[in-house]
C-alpha cells in the first residue's frame, strides 16, 4: 500500500490530509500574545475555568438579546433544561450575529493547546434562566461521552454573559478544581463558586468541570450565549452539518467552517467520498 508512492507501514505513516488541496491551518487564535495564552492555560490546569472580562461591549450585548428576543418563547422541556428558562438551539442557522463569540481569538488560542488540531463545534445556544427558576443539575459536560472519570477533558465550554452574571439572577455556579475528580459527584461540603460577572463577559471551563445553572431569585431575566467544542473524533451535540445550509457555510469564518465539519481529522475521520468536505463548497 502506497500514498503517492510512499511506504505506508502504520496509521502514523496517514497523519496528513489525504485530499493534498486543503491543508490546516493556524487558527485564529494564533494572533494572541504567547505569554497571555500561557498565563491562561495555567490557570485552566489549576482551576478547570478561566473567566474573560468585557471582549463585547455594550452594543455587542444590545444586539445579541435584540436578535435572540424573537426566539425565547418556550420553556424547557425537563427539570434539566429549566422550566422557567428558555434556549435558543442551532444559533449558527438562524443569524450571525454570534459568530464572533464562536471563533474568538482568545478562546481559540486556548482551545488551540487544549483539544487537537481540527476540533469541532459541539453546540451554540442562548439560554435564557427566568426569575423563579431553581438551580441546574449539577454536571459536566462531556459527562455523556460514556468514557470513566479521571481523564483529560474530551470537550470545553463557553458561556458568555449577554446580561451581568449576579450570584442571585442564575450566574453559573461551578466547582473549582473538580475536573480533577474521578467519579464522584460534588457534595455540600465542596466549595461552589457562583461566576460573578458583567455582561460581555466570558468564562471558559474544560468538560470535566462541575457546574450548573444557578437559582434565578432575583426580579430579572438573564441572557446568555454558549458555545461548547469537542475532540474531532467526537460527535458533537448539534449536527450542524445538518442544520447548516452549504450557501451558509460558505459564508462563516475560515474557523467556524472547519468546526461545524468541513475539516478532516486526520487521516480520513470527516471525508465525503473520500475527500475532503470542502471540496462540496466548491460546487
Amino acid at each position: 500500500m502506497s500514498v503517492d508512492d510512499e511506504p505506508v507501514t502504520t496509521l502514523d505513516d496517514l497523519k496528513g490530509d489525504l485530499a493534498r488541496r486543503h491543508k490546516f491551518a493556524p487558527s485564529g487564535g494564533a494572533s494572541v500574545d504567547p505569554a497571555i495564552v500561557e498565563a491562561d492555560m495555567a490557570a485552566l490546569d489549576r482551576d478547570g475555568y478561566l473567566v474573560f472580562d468585557n471582549l463585547l461591549d455594550a452594543d455587542e450585548c444590545r444586539q445579541i438579546k435584540e436578535t435572540v428576543a424573537p426566539w425565547l418563547v418556550h420553556p424547557g422541556r425537563n427539570a434539566f433544561e429549566g422550566r422557567h428558562t428558555q434556549r435558543v438551539y442551532s444559533l449558527l442557522s438562524r443569524t450571525r450575529i454570534c459568530d464572533r463569540l464562536v471563533d474568538h481569538p482568545r478562546v481559540l488560542a486556548v482551545l488551540d493547546r487544549l483539544l487537537m488540531d481540527n476540533y469541532l463545534l459541539s453546540a451554540l445556544q442562548a439560554i435564557n434562566i427566568q426569575p423563579g427558576e431553581s438551580a441546574q443539575l449539577t454536571h459536566h459536560d462531556d459527562g455523556f461521552y460514556p468514557i470513566p472519570r479521571p481523564r483529560d477533558p474530551l470537550a470545553a465550554a463557553t458561556i458568555w454573559a449577554i446580561d451581568d452574571f449576579t450570584a442571585d439572577n442564575g450566574a453559573t455556579v461551578l466547582y473549582p478544581g473538580s475536573h480533577r475528580w474521578g467519579r464522584r459527584r460534588p457534595g455540600p461540603a465542596d466549595a461552589a463558586m457562583p461566576v460573578v460577572m458583567p455582561a460581555g463577559s466570558c468564562v471558559f471551563f474544560v468538560g470535566t468541570l462541575w457546574h450548573g445553572g444557578g437559582a434565578n431569585t432575583s426580579g430579572s431575566a438573564r441572557l446568555a450565549v454558549t458555545a461548547q467544542y469537542c475532540q474531532p473524533w467526537l460527535r458533537p451535540m448539534e449536527a450542524f452539518t445538518l442544520s447548516i445550509s452549504r450557501d451558509t457555510a460558505r459564508e462563516v469564518s475560515d474557523d467556524i467552517r472547519r468546526m461545524i465539519g468541513y475539516s478532516i481529522h486526520p487521516p480520513f475521520v470527516g471525508a465525503v467520498d473520500g475527500l475532503h468536505p470542502l471540496r462540496l463548497l466548491d460546487r
